[in-house]
């Protein structure tokens, strides 16, 4: 199957005051057209980092991209021009984040923040009122017509995750982010923005990466895993694979940190001790 998406070697540095933090090291990841990958870690290894990479959204300075390469459907993003970048932002890699209420801007409908992306990414459409509603019910927002007039201080925090998928969704990318999504949402509303991310990746075919902390969320959501500690790639293959034989310390720390239903009720919740990168 033809490569979405590589990454070889990709070193990244942040420079601060009298030091430097490295904050990617030499990462090697890949995916196919149409796969989905969850890369897992604790706060501060990386993913998300690696996920802003993949479109050079890291302000440099600080952010130095020491080495290696980020291929997406066969073009290297690090020798893109601004205007290129541009057009792959949104149009060919689109991003949702954990916290909807601080990427919506709040003085904009949704209306208007829906329509905006459509008209810079697919200036094709000739109704771009008819295609937000189109996608605004495609993520099961009711009554679509309505609300997309409504304001983003309007919307549950659950409806404004949706109406961020909505958006990165118009735009027709290749590849889905999804960074921490479900992060700010309760129980019952993430298994649900869940499903309908699986749902929508399976109907419109497109890639997926998933960044999160939490390897509960990833079965039956994302084919492969890449486990980040420290920076470093530490572990890497099939989901299922991994969460039945873990093979790293790290990798074996973060699922046992999962709570388990039936556990007996004085049993003390697994913590994260210090581990060397392999």
């Amino acid at each position: 199957m033809a490569s979405l998406l590589e990454m070889r070697n990709l070193s990244i540095r942040f420079h601060g005051r009298g030091e430097a933090v490295d904050a990617v090291k030499n990462l090697s990841l890949s995916m196919p057209q149409g796969g989905s990958l969850a890369i897992v870690g604790e706060s501060g290894s990386g993913k998300s980092v690696t996920a802003l990479a993949l479109t050079r959204l890291l302000p440099a300075p600080p952010a130095e991209y020491l080495r290696g390469n980020i291929h997406f459907d066969g073009e290297s993003v690090l020798a893109m021009s601004p205007e290129r970048l541009r057009r792959l932002r949104g149009g060919g890699i689109a991003y949702i984040f954990q916290e909807p209420s601080t990427s919506l801007n709040p003085v904009y409908s949704i209306r208007s923040q829906i329509v905006e992306a459509i008209r810079l990414h697919r200036p094709d459409v000739s109704d771009p009122d008819a295609e937000t509603v189109r996608w605004l019910a495609a993520v099961g927002i009711p009554e679509p017509e309505k609300r997309m007039r409504d304001y983003p201080h309007q919307l549950s925090g659950g409806m404004q995750q949706r109406a961020m998928i909505a958006m990165a969704l118009s735009c027709r990318p290749k590849l889905l982010v999804a960074d921490e999504p479900t992060t700010a949402l309760d129980v019952t509303i993430q298994a649900q923005i869940l499903a309908e991310l699986r749902r929508l990746r399976k109907e419109f075919g497109m890639g997926l990466i998933l960044i999160t902390h939490n390897f509960a969320i990833i079965r039956g959501l994302c084919e492969r895993v890449a486990v980040m500690f420290r920076g470093e790639l530490v572990e890497y293959g099939e989901t299922e694979s991994i969460l039945r034989t873990p093979q790293h310390p790290y990798t074996k720390a973060l699922i046992a940190c999962v709570p388990r239903l039936g556990a007996k009720q004085r049993e003390r919740l697994q913590t994260i001790e210090a581990f060397q990168a392999a």
